[in-house]
């Protein structure tokens, strides 16, 4: 198989399971808006838009989506074995593992991710409320984190672009 081709399936695919599970790209888009707009006076949505693009074209993020999305949907239909049938459903807080995928997304794009990750995984604004409302039957353990760490590498992403042109 082409390369380019399964690489291309990969994002399609990722950006499918995004819009399947009630993401959209102006969702996260808005996250980028929300952790950054203090810092660039001129930021509009589009910028936010064209930086949560260009995360999603990398293979470490698709991954990080179709492994935490899988996860979730096998927690939803119960299909995991216990403990970890569990643990994933009610997204317990000492489980760590979903924060280590998500964190594996901010990775790619330096130490600032880090910390914009960590503020918006404490603040869940937006789509983050949403995803981490248990009241809709749906799991959201791994998708939260995820959605939350695109978020804060696009926001890195912006916050480099920024830097290199002034």
């Amino acid at each position: 198989m082409d390369k380019n081709l399964n690489q291309s399936r990969l994002e399609q695919k990722a950006r499918a399971l995004l819009e399947e599970r009630g993401v959209t790209l102006k969702d996260i888009a808005e996250l980028v808006y929300y952790l950054q707009s203090n810092y660039h006076e001129a930021l509009s949505m589009d910028d936010c838009l064209y930086n949560v693009d260009r995360v999603l074209e990398k293979r470490e993020v698709q991954n990080a989506i179709l492994t935490g999305i899988q996860l979730d949907k096998l927690a939803e239909q119960k299909m995991l074995e216990e403990p970890l049938q569990t643990t994933i459903a009610i997204d317990e807080s000492l489980y760590g593992i979903d924060e280590v995928i998500a964190l594996s997304i901010v990775n790619v794009y330096g130490s600032i991710g880090f910390t914009n990750y960590g503020y918006i995984d404490k603040q869940k604004p937006g789509i983050l409320k949403k995803l981490n409302d248990k009241s809709s039957g749906e799991c959201h353990t791994f998708l939260d984190d995820i959605i939350g760490a695109i978020a804060a590498a696009a926001s890195s992403r912006l916050a480099h672009a920024s830097a290199d042109s002034e």
